[in-house]
């Protein structure tokens, strides 16, 4: 049986029907609080050492769950900078399970991890933990963090979350510097056996630069060999930020490719369509790596933010896409990642400068 069917309800969630991109998030990130011991070379948030003083309250932040709750969105991550660094990380948790959510968790490889309980993680309501793996050894991954001793914590909590019977996710993110190291990569999955491999193709935000990014050829070489595994592997592989992934997916394996593990469900999420991302003040964003105000759940419902802000009601448009993206025939189940055109253009619907296909012009591949 694949790892990523381990955990049935989790597995449930992400293969649901989805009723609609114009009603709700499929998933909805919440970045708890920007406090992190970690100073990654590439970290969208920026993260600092201390929480910042404005972040949600309690009071703030029980209402958010409820708005949420009335929402519905499929999935809510709870992130950060680094979640655990809120005492209260929990118990929002609970409130959030006992409010009908599908919780995931994104901690950050610190101590704090290693003295957690990931029974009570799990009890807390907690159906999926994330961690990172942005080098394949000590040595690189230690360096990416920029704590040592990083490494060796995330091997740690990958076991002891199996051992906890704890859903895991683990994110690499994809630079120019470590794409040499995709093979260590891939081997390291193998041995440790995730539910999901999630691939994170880097976004120029935060701390992470243009000139970071991997050569689109290198790129497309990658997602080859990883469409080549979806459906053998002991664990489901995703990208993120990576949606021609989806592409290389149905060329690869025609109509079928569209339900095949890696396929995430449902097909055409991408930021604003799919996606929300609430920051730790409570800014609401397209995701956290297209970090444009739509405004505050302070003062507004993040429903009506979603459904009615002109930015997400654009990106929501597959026609809305430009250069090659919007003449793309795979646009609908793709349409690029809006951030790093973005993050590369200053235009959130440029075309995702990561993808060498050049469209047939044959119309939209349908869904």
């Amino acid at each position: 049986m694949n790892a990523a069917l381990s955990n049935p309800e989790w597995s449930k969630v992400e293969s649901m029907a989805y009723d609609g991109f114009d009603e709700r998030p499929f998933l909805v990130f919440w970045e708890i609080t920007r406090a992190c011991a970690l100073a990654c070379k590439h970290c969208r948030a920026e993260a600092q050492s201390h929480r910042h003083p404005d972040e949600l309250t309690r009071e703030e932040s029980s209402r958010l769950i409820r708005q949420l709750a009335e929402l519905k969105p499929p999935m809510l991550i709870l992130t950060g900078g680094d979640p655990l660094m809120r005492t209260d990380a929990l118990d929002l948790v609970r409130e959030a399970t006992a409010a009908g959510l599908h919780v995931g968790l994104s901690p950050s490889a610190t101590a704090r991890l290693m003295h957690a309980d990931f029974a009570e993680i799990k009890a807390a309501g907690v159906e999926r933990i994330s961690l990172s793996l942005d080098g394949a050894t000590r040595q690189t991954h230690d360096a990416f963090r920029g704590v040592s001793g990083t490494f060796d914590r995330t091997i740690a909590a990958v076991h002891r979350a199996h051992a906890a019977d704890l859903s895991v996710q683990i994110n690499t993110t994809l630079t120019r510097s470590n794409l040499r190291e995709y093979e260590a990569f891939k081997n390291l999955m193998f041995e440790l056996k995730p539910a999901m491999w999630s691939v994170f193709l880097l976004v120029p935000t935060g701390r992470a630069g243009i000139a970071d990014l991997p050569d689109p050829q290198d790129i497309e070489h990658v997602f080859q060999d990883m469409a080549s595994l979806v459906g053998r592997a002991p664990f489901a592989i995703k990208t993120t930020e990576g949606h021609h992934f989806r592409r290389v997916l149905i060329q690869r394996h025609g109509a079928g490719g569209r339900q095949r593990p890696g396929m995430r469900s449902p097909l055409g999420i991408r930021d604003g369509r799919g996606v929300m991302f609430i920051s730790h003040t409570g800014v609401v964003s397209p995701s956290g790596f297209l970090p444009f105000d739509c405004g505050n759940v302070r003062e507004e419902h993040p429903a009506d933010i979603y459904r009615h802000h002109p930015l997400f009601i654009s990106l929501r448009d597959n026609d809305a896409l430009g250069g090659k993206c919007g003449r793309c025939e795979f646009r609908t189940v793709c349409g690029g990642s809006r951030a790093r055109a973005y993050g590369v253009t200053g235009d959130p619907f440029a075309e995702d400068p990561a993808c060498i296909y050049q469209p047939k012009l044959s119309g939209a591949v349908q869904v």
